[in-house]
């Protein structure tokens, strides 16, 4: 037990440097990937005078401090989303060390993670969730679960086509309803993505916090008059929101909501 242990906080200590690593690529994936640019070349540099970077002003969160937020050749302001986005990668990987110890499945659930990070300031950012960030990831989920068997194949799969269908039948709903899109293809696939991961029931969870979340926002932001009621906002974030609450707490989620009806 105590070797147990000992291995445990270890990984946890290791999660964060780890975290922070793999968060600096995800703002590299952030950047590039909806400018179809290659994620290897060039090297880091400068968005605005297209300097190139040094290692030891690439150094997650300790650089951006270092340089107060700004580039050290031109003086241009560095986005808060890079800070930003190395320690909620960081957060996630020691959430998920400490709640599912050091085994396979954590480490396909780091995965999931940092696709969802991706996704997430994507839609932010472009108002789009590219087809490359979820497709291919459905099938590792997939076969994670033949792995790991959490959550049971055949409840990944039922995971992967009941999302898919759920949003599909959502998006066709709202916009006979609405005279508008509400929800593209990429939300299709994310939450077919997240029900790969997580299974049907969590999967569930994660659509209606999702749903829950995006509309008490929207009506925040509608009654402060910051949008209109034909305003979009990006429901990819609350998706990636509802899958790890889901993830972290889903099970306890159900056990609530049932325990309502006795």
């Amino acid at each position: 037990m105590p070797g147990n242990l000992s291995l445990q906080s270890v990984s946890a200590i290791l999660s964060v440097p780890l975290g922070l690593v793999v968060g600096s690529f995800l703002n590299v994936c952030i950047w590039r990937i909806p400018r179809d640019e290659s994620l290897v070349f060039p090297g880091s540099h400068c968005p605005h005078c297209h300097g190139s970077i040094s290692w030891y002003d690439n150094i997650p969160l300790v650089s951006f401090v270092w340089l107060a937020g700004r580039c050290r050749r031109c003086k241009a302001p560095i986005h808060w989303r890079y800070p930003l986005v190395e320690g909620l990668t960081a957060g996630l990987y020691l959430m998920t060390v400490l709640h599912f110890g050091v085994t396979i499945r954590t480490a396909v659930l780091l995965l999931f993670l940092s696709v969802l990070v991706v996704i997430t300031f994507i839609d932010l950012d472009h108002g789009i969730i590219p087809h490359i960030l979820s497709l291919p990831i459905i099938p590792i989920g997939l076969v994670a679960s033949l792995l790991t068997f959490d959550p049971p194949p055949r409840e990944a799969v039922m995971g992967a086509l009941v999302g898919a269908g759920l949003v599909y039948l959502v998006a066709v709903y709202a916009e006979v309803a609405f005279q508008q899109e509400s929800m593209g293809g990429g939300d299709v696939n994310l939450l077919s993505m997240i029900g790969a991961f997580l299974g049907w029931r969590l999967m569930l969870v994660s659509f209606g916090v999702a749903v829950i979340a995006g509309a008490c926002l929207s009506l925040a932001l509608i009654a402060s008059r910051v949008l209109s009621r034909k305003d979009r906002i990006p429901f990819g974030p609350f998706l990636a929101l509802g899958a790890v609450v889901a993830l972290f707490v889903g099970d306890e989620l159900i056990d609530w909501y049932l325990g309502l009806f006795g």
